[in-house]
């Protein structure tokens, strides 16, 4: 036997099997991770595509809306109140009916579900005006008071809003702001940093609002509790009425509202705090695309036939199985 022909000593056939046994267990990780971050690069593009896809929808939904409350500001009725078409909700329904009667242009369209809804936000007391000329307001203080009374919400918290705020919008001194000054809220959910604990919060969010500037409560919108709040010394059972009154005949003008008050109460009926119409607004749009919901709210303001977006804030969560 030569010494080209004869086999390998043990030892070292072992060390060659065991040297390609770690070659294919290489081989095989490097494969497996290559695929996983193929895979995981898929996901992520799928997982942008649909939000930038729901981000476009639901922009063309705020457009929408832009429309409607423009077109009813041509309207030659200038009274705001909720039987118009702004206020009608707009319950889930199929993306692709929007887009075209013609089921052959929307085959590869993605399934999607849009709903939508239009909300007077002067239906809601304003916190902007606790403050004004630098100053604390006594007589909105009190109607904030009687509003948190009407909701269950502890009083005092009031002057813990009031001063909150006042710091927070209060005019720098030296070219610099102090240093413990609060930010200030521009959503209801961030007068945490007032040191309003979140129950309350939650509590007041559905009647409260914080616009950018002074406004009044619609009457022919708010809710009985905020009624209350905005036109002195009225009661629970009077503001109940008002809204009956009001969901059969708007109010059209002040007499109107005048009319459903008692003398004393309808004598210092003010102009500035209570109004028939509104110029800011709230549209909320819910886009359900595939496992995916996209939500939009965007706080806009009326000029006569222009319409303003002056915020806007979007979340996106995936849907549970059993929703």
């Amino acid at each position: 036997m030569t010494r080209a022909s004869r086999p390998l000593p043990r030892t070292q056939r072992g060390a060659a099997l065991l040297t390609a046994m770690i070659i294919v267990t290489l081989v095989a990780t490097l494969a497996a991770a290559m695929v996983w971050q193929q895979w995981r690069a898929v996901q992520v593009e799928v997982a942008e595509r649909a939000r930038l896809q729901s981000a476009w929808i639901l922009s063309g939904a705020l457009e929408w809306a832009k429309l409607i409350l423009r077109e009813d500001g041509k309207a030659s009725s200038s009274v705001d109140h909720l039987g118009e078409p702004w206020a009608v909700p707009l319950a889930e329904a199929r993306l692709s009916t929007f887009l075209a009667a013609d089921k052959n242009n929307v085959e590869d369209a993605p399934e999607a579900f849009l709903s939508g809804s239009i909300t007077d936000a002067q239906s809601r007391y304003n916190l902007r005006n606790l403050v004004d000329q630098n100053a604390v307001q006594p007589v909105e203080v009190a109607a904030l008071k009687r509003l948190f009374q009407a909701v269950d919400v502890a009083p005092d918290l009031v002057d813990t809003i009031a001063n909150g705020m006042l710091s927070a919008l209060a005019p720098p001194t030296g070219g610099t702001s102090p240093a413990d000054a609060p930010l200030m809220p521009q959503r209801t959910e961030q007068l945490t940093w007032l040191g309003i604990d979140p129950e309350s919060v939650q509590k007041m969010t559905p009647y409260v609002v914080l616009l950018p500037v002074r406004t009044a409560v619609n009457v022919n919108t708010a809710p009985k509790e905020v009624l209350i709040a905005a036109i002195d010394n009225l009661d629970l059972g009077t503001a109940e009425r008002m809204v009956q009154t009001r969901q059969r005949q708007p109010f059209r003008n002040f007499d109107d509202v005048k009319a459903q008050l008692p003398p004393t109460v309808a004598q210092a009926l003010s102009q500035t705090r209570a109004s028939i119409v509104s110029s800011f607004f709230e549209v909320r749009g819910r886009l359900r695309l595939e496992d995916r919901v996209l939500e939009e709210s965007s706080l806009v303001e009326r000029r006569g036939i222009q319409i303003i977006s002056l915020s806007r804030r979007r979340e996106m969560s995936r849907e549970s199985p059993t929703s």
